[in-house]
């Protein structure tokens, strides 16, 4: 922890400012230390300036959307970036994804920054946690330079090792490892059905289908008929052919539309889903796609995704495939006897250079992956501290690293290990930034930057910018008082359950035959430390559902993928307010009905930006930027919709009021405050009707999912699922999440959740813990029971941290 009497003054928002270095005489002047910005305005920053010193670890707290990553991110990384571009060819800019310059007056004193968000990637099957560790191109060196070959085999250029190149790739399946194929009975389910009544229950919906049956209909083929009466060589070549004949089609002129004729193309069944299923950057398409293939191992490769002659090369008698399916702790053990010089020189400095690569990462935490793991299926959390062993190899310094909550998805045991990692980039010569609400990490800073006081309007402003320690004397934040007035979380009753939902024997990645019992109608919080089986089990729970009326999964994905979805479309609100608004004298006058005041549809929404806005001006060499629609000035409808009001209000106006502000407009709607309601009560009374869903958190979009299920009359039993529901969350928002999660248990439902934050385990009915360690080492129930039974275990490593959130103590263990 740095002294707090020997850095200048506890920077803007609590203190003095910090003043540059002066210029010795005669000599020049020294590097000012302090990261300064003057009048932010990111997003709902107030004009905020604050002074941030190099080379230390600050952590950025404040409630959930309090401005803490608009004050990091949006603001700090954004301007490091502008300027690294300033820097790139004009051209080049073009070709690099660039995110605009943050509304800031002034940053100096701003090295080069670089950004480790919580972002998932793109679905791909060839991009693995080798390839983002750069793993893999260690490990085919190893082979290539190092591996024992048949006798008489020409020595092997590494890309002969990848699948994801022409020269190692599997011919048959293209280096994916598997073969994907269908069948007539999964392409056509119901044969009874004709091709217009949707016999192809492959083919996509709307306007595509209707274009494929269209095209089908003029090049011949009966559209009408039940399938199982078609001419066998017709189905044959609806469905598999690969030709791809063009015809002009004449459609059915339909009630007032009239369709002019098209050349129309035809594709058949099967390549169109095996395109969707490999093309599509959709994972929603992906998954429908693939219901209707098989997936088998490729005959040709076994699996190994790489040519025969690639395959017959082992190193210590594994060959890359079986090497790459090891996890990371075992590929160590491995490769220990190459490293000690058991091989030769060259397997030496090879397997070497492979075990400082994975010791990062084990460090991390993530040991229990293994390098062909595609990232799809990582969590962000693991992704982003895959990133950060990465830069923990890459020997940068003197840069800012801009770190978003890297404790996110970690056990309290694996969080000790980051903090010894964000140190080690700090002792580097680096300036280490975190958005962080883990409180472990934040005693850990040297300099803290709380934000709030409380979310969105009531937000924005620097509380504090000094050592940690001196927090205690600001009474606004929220982050105080769990910093330091902190008191042990009250035990629940003991709870002896009755009636149980049970699941297994589940064998499925690292669980072999492992059985899970969740009492009914309590709060059960599954624990253990990364990588132990928590997900898989809570999995198979939620396929099997056994006594379950009704099963509600909350997660953290986007309630949309477009600025168009927003909290009021989500949770059925905006459907309230149309009503509302089709109901008024002028709008009955108008002949409005409900689809005039959406912003998705033509004729209530400004055409000059389609609903959206805003218009996008493209610069050319400069990135895109986003200006208010000319015309409707952003409020998205045209001027007639805008005349319609409610209560003074118009559409436009009632989609920008906060959810709190809204409750109080609409107290006296019931179908409107009962959403509204809810919404308050999960914490969400900062965020705005219309905000888009491309700005909410992965915690916000959870907790909106939550409440939308919270509103709706629950009258049959009801399993909830969530999934590490206090991710991205403060604890004060914690706090108010645990009360409705509470309630649920309390009102009979049954709620489960994979959890890491031990305030919320030590509040749940029961507990089932995981491991003992991660991948091979875990993947059995080392505990169950009450909070206070399993913090007694001796075998789990959650019990000494649940035992601390209890104030048990080492005592309280014995």
């Amino acid at each position: 922890m740095q002294d707090p009497t020997s850095v200048p003054g506890p920077g803007l928002g609590t203190g003095p400012t910090p003043e540059p270095a002066a210029a010795s005489p005669g000599g020049p002047t020294a590097p000012d230390p302090f990261v300064r910005v003057r009048g932010a305005r990111e997003h709902n920053l107030r004009n905020v300036d604050v002074d941030i010193p190099r080379d230390t670890l600050t952590v950025f707290t404040g409630v959930s959307g309090s401005g803490k990553s608009s004050l990091a991110f949006g603001t700090v990384y954004a301007e490091a970036q502008r300027r690294y571009f300033e820097s790139v060819a004009p051209y080049a800019r073009r070709l690099i994804h660039q995110i605009g310059a943050p509304k800031v007056g002034e940053i100096t004193g701003l090295p080069p920054a670089v950004s480790l968000e919580q972002r998932r990637s793109t679905p791909s099957a060839r991009s693995s946690v080798g390839t983002v560790t750069t793993l893999s191109n260690s490990l085919r060196m190893l082979l290539s330079r190092a591996g024992d070959y048949p006798a008489g085999a020409p020595r092997l250029d590494s890309d002969a090792f990848s699948p994801n190149t022409a020269a190692g790739a599997c011919p048959s399946c293209h280096g994916l490892g598997r073969i994907h194929e269908t069948s007539e009975e999964l392409l056509v389910p119901d044969p009874s059905l004709s091709v217009r009544e949707g016999a192809i229950a492959a083919w996509p919906g709307a306007w595509q289908g209707k274009n494929l049956r269209d095209v089908l209909d003029a090049l011949g083929y009966d559209v009408d008929r039940p399938w199982r009466e078609l001419d066998p060589k017709d189905r044959e070549w609806i469905l598999f052919t690969d030709e791809q004949p063009v015809i002009t089609v004449h459609p059915v002129r339909e009630a007032g539309r009239i369709q002019r004729p098209y050349q129309g193309t035809y594709t058949g069944a099967r390549t169109l889903v095996l395109r969707t299923f490999a093309d599509s950057k959709s994972p929603a398409l992906r998954a429908r796609a693939e219901r209707f293939l098989t997936s088998a191992p490729c005959p040709v490769c076994g699996g190994g995704r790489l040519r025969p002659e690639a395959l017959a090369v082992t190193f210590a008698g594994r060959t890359v495939a079986e090497l790459a399916a090891l996890p990371l702790t075992a590929l160590a053990e491995v490769l220990a006897p190459a490293a000690a010089g058991r091989g030769g020189e060259t397997a030496r400095v090879l397997a070497e250079d492979l075990l400082a690569r994975i010791a990062t990462v084990t460090e991390l935490g993530l040991g229990y992956l293994s390098t062909d793991r595609a990232t799809p299926t990582l969590s962000s959390g693991e992704l982003q501290r895959l990133r950060l062993a990465t830069q923990l190899r890459s020997g940068l310094f003197g840069v800012v690293y801009v770190l978003d909550e890297p404790s996110a998805g970690l056990h309290p045991a694996d969080t000790e290990a980051l903090l010894v990692v964000l140190d080690r980039l700090k002792a580097a010569g680096n300036t280490v930034f975190v958005v962080e609400h883990h409180l472990d990490v934040v005693r850990h800073a040297d300099w803290l930057v709380d934000v709030g006081p409380r979310a969105g309007e009531h937000g924005g402003r620097v509380l504090h910018s000094g050592p940690p320690e001196l927090l205690a004397g600001v009474e606004e934040s929220s982050t105080r008082r769990f910093l330091f007035d902190r008191t042990p979380v009250p035990a629940r009753p003991a709870l002896a359950p009755r009636e149980w939902l049970r699941t297994g024997p589940v064998t499925r990645h690292n669980l072999r035959g492992t059985e899970g019992a969740f009492p009914r109608g309590a709060l059960t919080a599954v624990t253990g430390v990364s990588g132990s089986g928590k997900s898989t089990l809570v999995g198979a729970l939620t396929e099997e559902t056994p006594g379950v009326e009704r099963l509600v999964t909350v997660d953290q994905k986007p309630i949309g993928r477009t600025p168009r979805s927003n909290l009021a479309t989500y949770t059925g609100l905006f459907d309230v307010v149309r009503r509302l608004f089709t109901d008024t004298e002028e709008a009955r006058a108008r002949g409005y009905k409900a689809g005039r005041f959406s912003f998705n549809v033509p004729g209530g929404r400004c055409e000059t930006c389609q609903g959206e806005g805003f218009v996008s001006v493209e610069l050319l060499f400069l990135p895109s930027t986003y200006a208010p629609c000319p015309d409707c000035r952003g409020a998205r409808y045209n001027p007639e919709t805008l005349q319609v009001r409610l209560r003074g209000l118009t559409v436009a106006e009632v989609l920008d009021l906060t959810v709190e502000s809204a409750a109080e407009f609409f107290a006296g709607v019931p179908a409107a405050a009962r959403s509204l309601t809810t919404l308050l009560d999960v914490g969400l009374g900062h965020l705005r009707l219309g905000q888009p869903a491309t700005e909410l958190s992965g915690g916000e979009a959870q907790r909106i999912k939550l409440a939308s299920e919270l509103q709706r009359p629950r009258r049959s039993h009801t399993l909830y699922v969530l999934d590490e529901p206090t991710t991205g969350l403060h604890p004060a928002d914690a706090e108010v999440l645990l009360r409705q999660l509470r309630g649920l248990s309390d009102a009979g439902h049954t709620v489960v959740v994979v959890e890491h934050d031990m305030d919320v385990v030590a509040a749940a009915d029961w507990v089932i813990d995981l491991g003992p360690g991660a991948g091979e080492a875990g993947g059995r129930v080392v505990a169950e029971g009450p909070p206070r039974e399993v913090a007694a275990s001796r075998d789990s490593r959650t019990a000494p941290y649940l035992a601390k959130a209890l104030g048990l103590g080492k005592a309280g263990r014995e």
